[in-house]
Formats: structure tokens, sequence, C-alpha cells
């Protein structure tokens, strides 16, 4: 049987309604006196068709209706004496299949309850339809930003970036658009965890060049760096604002920005202790937000690329303790040295198992390799200014500062190596 829960109030249009359900041979399973009780027994009763008399529409009908629409669709009947037009098509709006003024007989309901159940079916199928077309336009979108994503990571063409999608989703048993969706998120997770780790590395950056700067140390070309340096945070920090989740990084995020605008601060001060400490905080804060976006990601290829982009952050961060040395005192020298000998051991031990992973391509060979000389060049540099101090040692100075410079280039570009791989991509 077909069951039914109806909503009349005691002022009704039609006093028998109940009996002649059940004359009719519908299954009346709930009646409800209080329109705002609607949603509530429908969604509990779960009916096949929902009817309602009401003498005259008010706003309280129409909000109960409307909720009725959004929480729980169901064939809906309504009698009423109300024959005001607009209060009829927002009956319609709000999910009134059937209308029925001044027309209510017990002959006519099985008929009226057929009708709504076909015009609900009718209704359904066209929003499953509409939906169907709905998700294949999306996918049709997904499937060309991801042909696009391939094709500049990996240097295709559109029809070789399309045979590589199609290949890929048929060895994981995936639809076309389901795995674009996939890369689109892995190149937007690649890109966000390279922008907050260009936060640690700029942390030390702005540091080492303002103290290049107090040197004397090529200044005009480094006050240019230091102003790119400065530019590029704000940028950084913009686009993850814009690209990640606040409900997730937000509070990270807004550590991270409140450091960076006191450090700003301390470098127009020309404070070099303010300075470090900021320096520090800020770089434990886009660790910390780094980190926690990696972990976001399952992919192994995207721990290499957090990775490859901390050793922009330690080259920075060692040839900034190279320079403290020369500003402070002998006897305060052990705590920078062993900070600047720290960082040391940590990229050499990431070098090393940089270079023994499989991720690898020639291009990643290559740029490793050419890390390893600069690395090198870099630590001989800080040797001899070590050795010569800051007045003699003026080239050391410079040659150390052009090293940092260089490994910071080679290490972008594996990082965008990386970031581009089709393992980081698919994986």
């Amino acid at each position: 049987m077909t069951s039914v829960l109806y909503c009349q109030l005691p002022q009704s249009t039609a006093p028998g309604l109940s009996a002649d359900l059940v004359a009719a041979g519908l299954e009346v399973i709930a009646k409800v006196e209080d329109c705002n009780k609607l949603v509530q027994s429908v969604v509990l009763c779960a009916p096949d068709v929902v009817i309602c008399d009401v003498p005259q529409f008010s706003n309280v009908w129409f909000q109960a209706l409307k909720r009725l629409e959004q929480a729980m669709p169901c064939p809906l009947i309504v009698f009423t004496h109300d024959t005001d037009v607009g209060r009829m098509e927002k009956a319609v709006a709000c999910g009134a299949l059937v209308y029925v003024v001044d027309g209510y007989g017990a002959h006519r309901l099985r008929s009226l309850v057929h009708l709504a159940q076909a015009r609900f079916r009718h209704s359904e199928q066209q929003r499953e339809s509409y939906e169907a077309i709905a998700t294949r336009l999306e996918e049709r979108k997904s499937v060309d930003r991801a042909k696009g994503i391939l094709m500049h990571a990996q240097r295709l063409s559109d029809d070789d970036a399309f045979s590589t999608l199609r290949s890929a989703a048929m060895r994981s048993k995936q639809r076309l658009g389901q795995l674009s969706q996939h890369i689109i998120q892995s190149a937007n997770l690649a890109e966000a965890v390279n922008r907050s780790g260009q936060l640690r590395m700029l942390s030390q950056r702005v540091v080492k060049l303002h103290l290049l700067q107090a040197a004397g140390v090529q200044v005009a070309q480094h006050t240019a760096l230091l102003q790119e340096s400065l530019a590029r945070v704000d940028a950084n920090l913009a686009f993850l604002r814009k690209n990640v989740s606040q409900s997730t990084y937000g509070d990270l995020l807004a550590q991270v920005s409140q450091t960076w605008g006191e450090l700003k601060a301390a470098l127009a001060h020309s404070h070099v202790p303010a300075m470090e400490q900021q320096a520090e905080a800020l770089l434990s804060g886009a660790e910390r937000l780094t980190t926690s976006l990696e972990r976001s990601g399952a992919g192994a290829a995207l721990k290499v690329l957090n990775l490859a982009g901390r050793q922009r952050m330690l080259a920075q961060r060692f040839c900034k303790y190279a320079l403290l040395c020369q500003t402070v005192e002998p006897a305060q020298a052990e705590p920078v040295l062993a900070c600047m000998r720290a960082a040391q051991s940590e990229f050499e031990e990431a070098l090393t198992y940089l270079n023994g992973i499989p991720l690898s391509t020639p291009d990643i060979h290559h740029t490793l390799a050419a890390a390893g000389v600069a690395w090198l060049e870099m630590v001989a540099a800080s040797q001899a200014l070590a050795r010569l101090g800051s007045v003699q040692g003026a080239t050391s100075m410079a040659l150390l500062a052009e090293r940092s410079e260089i490994l910071l280039g080679l290490f972008e570009q594996l990082a965008t190596h990386y970031a581009h791989s089709m393992q980081m991509l698919l994986d």
C-alpha cells in the first residue's frame, strides 16, 4: 500500500481526509497538526506521499515546505482555498507537485496521489540527468586542466598528455575525470608545499642579504636581492592564504604572517639580534606549516619535494651563520659555529639521500651533481673567511654569497623537477 503522511490544521478544507484516504486504499502512517513539525515527522516516517491541507498559505507554511524540499524531497499534494497566483507559484517552487484549489474530492484521491508520484519520478529523472550532465562537464574541465598540467610539467603535446592520462586511468582502474581531479589536487598540494618551503629559505636569506649589505659586499646587488626576497615572502603568503584550507592551516599561516611582520620591522631597524630571533621564529613556523602540508599527502614523492626544498633553506642558513661569525666577539662565536656545523651536517646528509633515491631523471642527476660541487666550494669559502676575517676575506665573503645563491637556484630547479615528476602527479 502507498503510505501517506498528512498535515491538517483544525480549520481544514477536507474534514474527512483521514477516512477518505483509508477508504481509497492508502495507508495513513502519521498525522501532523503543526506545520513546524512537518519535516521532523516526514524524516522519521519516510512516507511515500505527503498531503498538506492548507486553507490559506502563510510564510510559516512556505518555510516548512521549503525545509521539507531541502531535507527530504517527496511527492507533495496541497489542498487549499488560496487562489492567489503569487502564493501558488511560491508553493510550487517549494516542492508542491499537485496544487488543488477548492477541488477536494474523495473519489480523486488515488488519481492525485498517482499524479504526484509520477511528477516526482519525472522531476527526479530530470535532476539525475542534469547532475549527470553537470558531472560530465566538470570532468571535462578536470581533464583539460590535468592535460595542461602534464603538458607543462612533462613537455607533452595535447594528444600525448591525453594518451598518458587515459593509460594511467586504465592502469589504476579509475575514471578519467577521477584521475584528472587527483592530478590537479596533487599539483596544487605540491605547489603549496613548495611555496611554504620557500618561506623557510627566505627567513634565512633575508638575514644573510642584510649582513652582506652591512659588510659592504656588492651592496647594490644584495639590496636588490633583499627587496626581491621581501616581495617573494608577501607573494607566497598571499598564495597560501588563497589556496590552502583556512580551517585546517589558518592558525599556522596566521602565526607565520605575524612573525613575518615582526621580522620586517627588525630588518627596517637593522637590529641584528632581533632580526635573528624573528628569523628563527619564522623558520619554525614555516617548518610546521610545510610539514603539515606534506603530511596531508600520502605519496613518498611529496616528502622528497619537501626535503629538496629544505636544502634551499640549509644553504642560506649555513651562509648566514658563516657571516654572523664575523660580527660576534670570539667568546660568543661557539653557539653560532655550532648552528653552522648543524646546518652543514643536515645539508650533507640530505644531499647523500637525494643522490641515492630512485625518484630521479637525467636532469635531476645533473642538478644534484652541480649542487654537490657548489656546496664544496661554499664550505671552502666559509673556511677561508674564518681564517682571514671579514677585512682580508672580502673575496671569500663574496664567493660564499655567490655560491649560496647558486645553490638556491639549483635546488629551486630540483624542487620544480620533483613537483613536475609523473610519480608526484600520479602518486
